[in-house]
């Protein structure tokens, strides 16, 4: 884990600093082994003030959003095994994220709910149905992380033989997301939905169009049950990184997560991000990208650095390092401390895994960058130090925002709303009260449905006025996946 360097302040740029909590419904999630610190309380996620209690915490500390990350499947490739995936708690047990939204949206008023849902093991109906239901009683404050699986653990639970070539799951969600746009954004009109007591007339027939899907991976026909929602298509997460990655994220994402904790590769992924977008047809602003960290914060730099040493002594870098093997496919457990590990193709995370082939690298560094268990960024400091150094990331990489990973919970979160967020606001970089509106407008301030130039809006049903040789109260579109 690298400890990010300061450097002196750019105070001519003002971008303000988009924040989300990353965490999962689990106890072990990215700082595998701090579980066992006697102020954590993780081990409560499966009790539901343990989720309310926090979405109220970074409502008060005007976070954007709560991202929950979520795997299917467990981490066995360290050891050929899980014993220490249970005994250190990495994601295992782990519980359906979905099921807190509802509990949480009804305690908060503008915190957006960013939710990983792996379509490789969905129904594109049942799925897109549940997430039109959940932007309902939100108010219009759902995304939705799209992830196509990398564990061959997971293809045995729901019976499959082995994880699908890399590009070929892709080429499911291309024709996955297609056929949600046509159930979200092509089914209904927005003004169907009349209520109209004194003529019987609840929804306009004449608005409401069949679906007709026939693909290479799925087929559907008829009515989308739910009608327009807030946002219609919930805000789009994804954190593809490999060429099809990127491909597929420059297309789609409304929201992009990265790794890396040097600024200038940071900045050579956040232009190449925006050239594609480009090449897309879209607005490179039209996505916003988040690098995740982990911060350690006290009051002043000395008493931040032993609060760090405390947390360390509980943490489990060898628990980093299975769940990390698990990213690659490969059991790091068989090399020695010091061996180098040699690039292997895999099926799993490709950004991840071609580290191996890009420099030399031991178990031993890896144990080293996960001093408290996990991978990401680490900094640091007081609140103005750690603030700075925020600031300086963002403005010497151009991305837009960070995914805050938690250490002891909750301790860690209302660390930094007291001590970060203050020298943030102080400084013009965070705001001071929430905008109105639904997640995707408060993120991008255009409106609540996604714009003209996403390929999403090539499924817009027209209205019943515009309609032109178009079968009555139907939207056939037969277009293949890329």
């Amino acid at each position: 884990m690298t400890q990010l360097n300061q450097t002196p302040e750019n105070h001519n740029s003002k971008k303000q600093i988009l924040l989300n909590a990353f965490d999962m419904n689990c106890v072990g999630h990215i700082n595998h082994g701090l579980w066992t610190h006697p102020r954590d309380e993780s081990h409560r996620f499966n009790e539901l003030n343990y989720w309310t209690d926090l979405a109220k915490t970074l409502e008060d500390g005007l976070f954007d959003g709560l991202f929950i990350a979520d795997i299917t499947g467990v981490y066995d490739v360290y050891q050929h095994g899980i014993d220490l995936t249970l005994k250190e708690s990495i994601q295992l047990p782990s519980h359906d994220p979905s099921t807190l939204i509802s509990a949480m949206a009804s305690i908060t008023q503008n915190l957006g709910f960013g939710v990983t849902v792996n379509l490789s093991y969905e129904s594109p109906y049942q799925f897109a149905r549940r997430f039109a239901s959940l932007d309902h009683l939100t108010q219009g404050r759902i995304g939705w992380n799209i992830v196509t699986g990398y564990l061959d653990s997971a293809e045995r639970l729901i019976g499959q033989k082995g994880l699908k070539d890399h590009d070929l799951r892709y080429e499911q969600a291309e024709e996955f997301l297609e056929l949600c746009y046509k159930f979200w954004e092509g089914s209904w009109e927005n003004d169907a939905v009349l209520k109209d007591k004194t003529n019987r007339i609840f929804t306009d027939p004449s608005k409401v169009h069949q679906i007709q899907h026939h693909g290479k991976f799925y087929q559907s026909e008829g009515v989308f049950q739910v009608s327009p929602s807030p946002q219609r298509t919930p805000v789009l997460f994804q954190a593809g990184a490999s060429p099809r990655g990127l491909a597929f994220s420059t297309r789609h994402a409304e929201c992009v997560f990265i790794g890396g904790d040097q600024p200038e590769k940071i900045k050579q992924q956040v232009d190449k991000i925006r050239e594609l977008t480009v090449q897309q047809g879209r607005n490179p602003e039209d996505i916003k990208i988040f690098v995740g960290i982990t911060v350690v914060t006290a009051e002043t730099d000395q008493l931040a650095q032993e609060k760090l040493a405390e947390y360390a002594s509980y943490a489990s870098p060898e628990a980093g390092l299975a769940h990390f093997s698990s990213s690659v496919g490969i059991d790091l457990s068989k090399y020695a401390d010091d061996e180098a590990i040699p690039y292997q193709q895999t099926n799993s995370i490709a950004s991840v895994n071609n580290k191996f082939k890009e420099n030399k690298i031991t178990p031993n560094d890896l144990k080293a960058q996960h001093k408290l268990g996990g991978r990401y960024p680490l900094i640091v400091g007081s609140g103005e130090t750690v603030a700075k150094r925020l600031i300086q990331l963002i403005d010497e990489t151009g991305i837009d925002g960070f995914n805050l990973t938690r250490t002891v919970a909750p301790e860690s979160h209302h660390d930094f709303i007291r001590l970060v967020i203050p020298e943030l606001q102080q400084r013009g970089r965070f705001k001071t009260e929430y905008a109105s509106g639904t997640l995707r407008s408060k993120i991008f301030n255009h409106g609540d449905h996604l714009t003209a130039q996403h390929p999403a809006s090539h499924f817009r049903c027209q209205s019943s006025t515009d309609k032109q040789n178009t079968e009555p109260n139907s939207v056939n579109v037969h277009k293949q996946s890329a």
